[in-house]
């Protein structure tokens, strides 16, 4: 009977202190949130960022400013083990570009190449136009409705809350010259892959096929494509002047520049997180992903000012080459070794207008210490999704592949894709209240992890054996 009263009396004791723990992770938790509500540092990171680096492209001097940037930016907020992490990435460099109507009457479009595209002959191609609404329309149509001509997508993009209807848009910019060029098409122009109605033109990458021909890309402003269409509807010749002039740059180089808030107790385990700090050449970067790279980073220094750091290490990464891909190629090469205790991943790149949901990694959401992550974020008015996160963002997606169990914070995408990828891309469009409100729920979520003992792979691992129903 004593030793039963003396185990119970130890497990009461051990409840008491682990309920106290979470109490105050809890606290310590909400406090983060709310200091960072009203902490400057996401916005003062991404002023600077979008004023003092601009443009920053692989390739082009600004990367290296950015590079230099980001060095200097974690050593002044405080973080350690601070590097730059070089690779070898070819670049695609854009130069003169030009389109303009010849037929029936000349007037001046709005255009961008697509990046990897190959130029045009040094005077431009002209040539008369075949108008496809759909992708699909033009992989239906015989090669002589397409030989000669330049061809011209005019598929609209879906706006949605959760970016999801960028994908089949991305197909058409991405497969869509390689398709044309295999028909015998000239050229090939796509309506921007946007929800705007604006004239900017959108940018972004693009990829051809093993050997096969390969033809010139740009993308259209929205009204301008629309307005190629209903000249085609009238059964006018419509002629297009194209001049697209880029070079590639084979021995440029990136870098992943990575700063820590070492662990208190398992510093050997690992939270990766980031944004990208290269950008398209229009604008100054800021939605994409400018605002990614303030938030993680502001967030992280939070829980680094705390009197005594989470048990695990948060390392940030700056990743130097999304747009064209390379980062998580990258990282992984460098970083291979860590991959069995790296324990949490996710990454910020879809702007920076406010998170409505989390999503956790599947088997994790009835863990106490997610649970209370998930209570502090309520007052934000972000809710738990139902569904565990799926594809976490193109720099992380290495380290998902490879098992380490992943996040995402949900943003409101409903303006993004009127944005990104174009000259609107700029500061201006960042709200600083909605910046702060991803830092508040960034550092809280994290502050959670980081401070717990989660074996996230083996509840994802249990969740994935446990029948359906159950």
């Amino acid at each position: 009977m004593r030793l039963f009263r003396t185990l119970l009396t130890a497990a009461a004791v051990s409840a008491l202190m682990a309920g106290a723990s979470h109490a105050q992770d809890a606290a310590t938790g909400a406090a983060l949130r709310d200091k960072a509500l009203t902490d400057k540092t996401g916005w003062t990171i991404l002023e600077a960022l979008t004023t003092d680096i601009g443009p920053r492209n692989v390739g082009s001097p600004g990367a290296i400013r950015a590079k230099d940037w980001g060095l200097a930016t974690f050593k002044a907020l405080g973080f350690q083990n601070v590097r730059a992490e070089p690779f070898a990435k070819p670049s695609w460099i854009r130069g003169e570009e030009s389109a303009s109507i010849t037929a029936p009457y000349e007037m001046k479009l709005s255009i961008l190449g697509l990046g990897n595209s190959v130029p045009t002959p040094a005077g431009g191609v002209e040539a008369e136009i075949v108008v496809f609404t759909t992708l699909a329309d033009l992989a239906a149509a015989p090669d002589s409705a397409v030989k000669g001509k330049i061809v011209v997508i005019n598929q609209p993009m879906t706006r949605t809350q959760d970016g999801s209807g960028y994908g089949a848009g991305t197909m058409v910019r991405y497969t869509g010259p390689a398709l044309a060029g295999k028909k015998g098409a000239v050229a090939y122009l796509t309506r921007s892959v946007s929800t705007s109605d604006s004239r900017q033109a959108h940018t972004g990458a693009m990829a051809y096929v093993g050997d096969g021909p390969k033809v010139p890309a740009g993308a259209l402003g929205v009204p301008d494509a629309d307005l190629l269409q209903r000249l085609a509807s009238r059964g006018k010749t419509v002629k297009i002047k194209l001049n697209l002039q880029s070079h590639v740059d084979e021995k440029a180089m990136a870098w992943n520049v990575i700063g820590e808030i070492p662990g208190s107790s398992k510093p050997e385990e690992l939270i990766v997180i980031g944004g990208h700090l290269d950008a398209w050449d229009p604008g100054e970067g800021a939605i994409d992903d400018g605002a990614g790279i303030a938030i993680t980073t502001a967030a992280a220094k939070l829980i680094g000012d705390l009197p005594k750091h989470p048990k695990r290490t948060i390392r940030v990464v700056m990743f130097g080459s999304e747009e064209t891909g390379g980062s998580s190629d990258a990282y992984m090469a460098a970083h291979k070794d860590e991959v069995a205790r790296t324990v949490f991943t996710g990454e910020s790149d879809v702007g920076g207008d406010r998170i409505f949901e989390v999503r956790l990694p599947a088997g994790s959401a009835d863990h106490p210490a997610m649970k209370a992550a998930v209570n502090t974020l309520l007052p934000l008015k972000i809710f738990l999704a139902r569904e565990p996160v799926g594809h976490a963002g193109s720099d992380v997606e290495g380290l998902q592949e490879a098992g380490v169990p992943a996040f995402g914070l949900t943003q409101d995408a409903s303006r993004y894709f009127d944005l990104h990828h174009s000259a609107d891309d700029t500061l201006d469009k960042v709200k600083p209240e909605n910046l702060a409100q991803n830092v508040a729920a960034w550092a809280s979520l994290l502050y959670f992890a980081a401070d717990s003992d989660i074996d996230f792979r083996a509840l994802t691992a249990a969740k994935a054996a446990t029948p359906a129903g159950h």
